[in-house]
């Protein structure tokens, strides 16, 4: 996905929470989450958005009340459930519209505009298939263990991806919550934007509950997230919990600027909690398909702990200023060219782009064999132009949550804050 989408993330949801009482956020989020949502998010900055329909209605069932503390904990400590369902995901970020005729065809590149409908499997378990699916094809993506496999019908390729063979004695001694290989391109669910969410509870954020909500036929409790400034471009974040299972069954995400409707949101549309058939996890490439084999390396103990952008802060060619909500990341010596041009071919940068803590992010995002799937050439410096706007010293990217600021000098500012905050810490 998009280089940055740490960055990117970290900026929109990252903001610590913090309310009225005491609340345990020491829950280890499952790995998937940590790097599965932050490329969704990424994602989700580059392109221009219709207006949706908000997911969801007012509950018709009267629940019993709950506190914050009390639903928090209930997440976190819920049994791990089948699920099985439709899920959209949308977003209105108020950028240009920057459709581009190459990129038709089911994949992880449709999170960029409009609204996309997902249908996901899970076991509970190790288990799980997710089909992005589009207007004549579509974009899967299916685990099993220490194994997952990526196929689009566009493209008629596949990607197998397999845990180092040297790491294999080390996945199996290693709990269910702590090793599941990435795989480039994985689709969003509302447990996983609910997690990262909630990953950040600790002192710069209002927690309560809201009134119940019905999300896809069932009663829902609603958490609800508000930072406590004014000096964020987020307004608030809610997520709806299904009163019986405590899973997440939708995840909103509001600007300060529209009320109206949130400018991301991933909820299920239709959902049920019964064991799928075994049949749904089995994968074989299609007759004639290309077939990619990826070795992955287990991460070691603790990489794929979410780091907070603080943590960022030090490393050669990063600056870390403000906290919470208003945390802005600033990269030196950025070669903005080198990207443009990497992406075009779409691929990352081999020769680095001058900036140690900038290589570091890519290093970290970039597939295995350095190339970006599914991504045909394109016009990079056309599109970047198109999504940014020039202003003294640089260009900005401004959308809805996100404000990112490329200066003529080789720096990079991002953070959920307006433009002329970057402008002023820009000097």
């Amino acid at each position: 996905m998009a280089p940055g989408g740490q960055v990117c993330v970290l900026s929109v949801v990252s903001g610590e929470v913090a309310h009225s009482g005491a609340m345990d956020t020491t829950r280890t989020f499952s790995p998937r989450a940590r790097w599965a949502v932050p490329a969704v998010a990424a994602a989700a900055v580059a392109a221009a958005f219709v207006v949706p329909a908000t997911l969801g209605a007012s509950a018709s069932d009267d629940l019993p009340s709950v506190s914050a503390d009390d639903l928090v904990d209930r997440m976190a400590n819920a049994d791990r459930v089948p699920v099985s369902g439709t899920v959209v995901y949308t977003a209105r970020l108020g950028l240009p519209d920057v459709t581009v005729p190459e990129l038709q065809g089911a994949g992880p590149l449709d999170l960029l505009g409009g609204s996309s409908t997902v249908r996901v499997w899970s076991d509970g378990e190790d288990s799980s298939r997710a089909a992005l699916l589009g207007e004549v094809s579509e974009y899967s993506v299916v685990r099993d263990g220490p194994e997952a496999w990526t196929y689009s019908s566009a493209d008629d390729e596949a990607v197998h991806y397999v845990v180092d063979p040297a790491d294999l004695e080390r996945y199996e001694e290693l709990s269910e919550e702590a090793a599941e290989p990435p795989v480039d391109g994985d689709l969003p669910t509302p447990s996983e934007a609910a997690e990262l969410a909630l990953a950040y509870a600790r002192t710069t954020t209002d927690v309560t509950t809201t009134e119940p909500v019905e999300v896809a036929g069932r009663a829902a409790y609603q958490l609800e997230m508000r930072p406590q400034t004014d000096g964020t471009l987020v307004d608030r974040v809610r997520v709806a919990v299904d009163a019986e299972t405590s899973v997440p069954l939708r995840a909103q995400v509001w600007g300060v600027g529209d009320d109206a409707a949130p400018a991301l949101e991933v909820g299920f549309t239709d959902v049920s909690f019964e064991m799928p058939d075994a049949s749904v996890f089995d994968f074989s490439a299609p007759a004639g398909a290309d077939v990619r084999e990826v070795e992955v390396p287990l991460p070691e103990p603790g990489a794929l702990e979410q780091k907070h952008p603080d943590a960022l802060d030090g490393a050669e060619g990063v600056t870390v200023s403000g906290t919470g909500w208003e945390t802005v990341v600033e990269l030196s010596d950025v070669d903005v060219d080198a990207i443009l041009g990497a992406a075009a071919e779409g691929r990352l940068p081999k020769d680095g782009t001058g900036s140690s803590g900038a290589d570091d992010l890519l290093d970290e995002l970039s597939p295995s064999d350095g190339e970006m799937p599914a991504l045909p050439e394109l016009d990079t410096r056309a599109l970047y132009e198109q999504l940014t706007t020039e202003v003294d010293g640089g260009r900005v990217l401004t959308s809805a949550l996100l404000s990112v600021l490329v200066t003529d000098d080789g720096r990079v500012l991002a953070g959920s804050v307006p433009p002329a905050t970057l402008e002023e810490l820009a000097g």
